[in-house]
């Protein structure tokens, strides 16, 4: 197949996975709310869950198919996509507000959960072992957000429930799962035509690609004045994709990666301590902030890929 087709291929993917999250959200939050589940657990299970389907099904896709350079590299990719890029572009046009419960439990548990990848990875793989502690917790964070009702601050779609949410939700899922499939495959093409690693493939076309949902609710937030929103949610995005969707790929099938793909996990958790204190001065970002973390995602994007 050319490399043109492979292109169009994945461009089209690309729209394939932000039609099909955005069906997931709006029909089974509709759903939910039908069936008298509370907005905390639609926005911690279903939204939440939603906005990182296409990195949770590019990841799982890539693990089966032993393309372990992109399952990884996607979730890297992503979180420079999410917590850089995005963050950035949103504090540049607003001043992001963050407080204490927002920088120590969640951003904790961030900077934590840099440091297990870390960790775990040391030996250049994820185990079963490992990936199951990590989805433990994740289930254990959700379990303590929902014990002791703490809000979570959610763009959550209105509206009745019609009959057709039910073949809406899962014909997104399904187009998720296929867009995920050919994106992987037209991009593992191409990396080969070209002597590209996957690993730069995953964390550069991949991740891109599959953080659209979060970047469309960002700039929803962002045009609402929802400043606050837009990190809540990026926050949450990259928890999910490092503890639940590594963790559920290694059990599926334990991660391998490579030296320099190592050294890439580590830039990663320093910087998530960069940014824990970033977050702290002042209780925001501002613009000026914003534009120093857009500047230093370009550049471990940059780091990253040539290592």
């Amino acid at each position: 197949m050319s490399t043109t087709i492979n292109l169009l291929i994945i461009a089209a993917t690309m729209f394939g996975l932000w039609g099909g999250a955005h069906w997931v959200v709006e029909s089974a939050s509709k759903i939910a709310k039908k069936l008298g589940m509370s907005e905390l657990i639609i926005g911690l299970t279903v939204v939440a869950f939603a906005t990182s389907a296409p990195e949770f099904a590019v990841t799982i896709s890539a693990a089966m198919e032993g393309k372990m350079g992109i399952s990884v590299g996607n979730v890297v990719g992503s979180n420079i996509f999410n917590l850089g890029i995005i963050l950035g572009l949103v504090a540049i046009f607003g001043v992001v507000k963050t407080n204490k419960v927002l920088l120590y439990r969640d951003g904790s548990l961030l900077v934590g959960t840099g440091l297990i990848l870390a960790l775990f990875f040391y030996d250049l793989s994820l185990s079963v072992v490992e990936g199951i502690i990590m989805v433990l917790i994740l289930l254990a964070y959700v379990i303590y957000l929902i014990r002791s009702k703490i809000e979570i601050d959610e763009e959550i779609p209105e509206g009745d429930f019609r009959w057709y949410h039910s073949f809406l939700l899962v014909f997104g899922v399904v187009l998720i799962i296929g867009s995920a499939h050919f994106l992987v495959t037209s991009a593992s093409e191409i990396a080969r035509e070209f002597g590209i690693s996957e690993w730069m493939i995953g964390i550069t076309i991949v991740a891109a690609g599959t953080s659209i949902p979060e970047l469309a609710t960002s700039l929803v937030a962002l045009f609402k004045g929802r400043y606050g929103l837009s990190i809540g949610n990026l926050i949450g995005s990259d928890l999910f994709n490092m503890l639940g969707v590594l963790g559920t790929a290694s059990i599926i099938r334990p991660l391998t990666i490579s030296q320099s793909d190592y050294y890439s996990l580590l830039i990663l958790a320093a910087y998530l301590i960069f940014l824990f204190i970033f977050m702290r001065i002042g209780w925001r970002i501002t613009k000026t902030e914003g534009v120093i973390i857009l500047l230093i995602a370009f550049f471990r994007w940059w780091v990253v890929s040539v290592l």
